[in-house]
């Protein structure tokens, strides 16, 4: 009986995290949502280049915690500077080398 009832009370409390992961990252709204998924895909693509700097990579992950809080002009923000630190590390393959 209490392997049952602390089965179940685990369950429950599986349950409820996810619901309030959930509600957390729809708090966020449409703009915050699109700019942050923005950022991934572009953080992503320099990664996958190696050209990733990590200030890119540290707003992405400010960008993530914001919406986990529901702050959307934190997300917005953060998720912008992750994009355009992503892009730039991008645009830096092209520059010439230096000796």
């Amino acid at each position: 009986m209490n392997k049952l009832l602390a089965a179940l009370t685990g369950a429950g409390l599986l349950f409820l995290g996810s619901v309030n992961a959930m509600a957390d990252e729809a708090a966020i709204s449409d703009e915050a949502k699109q700019t942050l998924s923005k950022a991934e895909a572009d953080v992503k693509e320099a990664q996958s280049k190696g050209a990733l700097w990590t200030t890119a990579k540290d707003a992405l992950k400010g960008a993530k915690a914001a919406a986990a809080k529901g702050d959307n002009a934190t997300v917005i923000k953060e998720a912008k500077i992750a994009s355009e630190h992503a892009q730039l590390g991008i645009q830096q393959l092209s520059y010439p080398q230096t000796k």
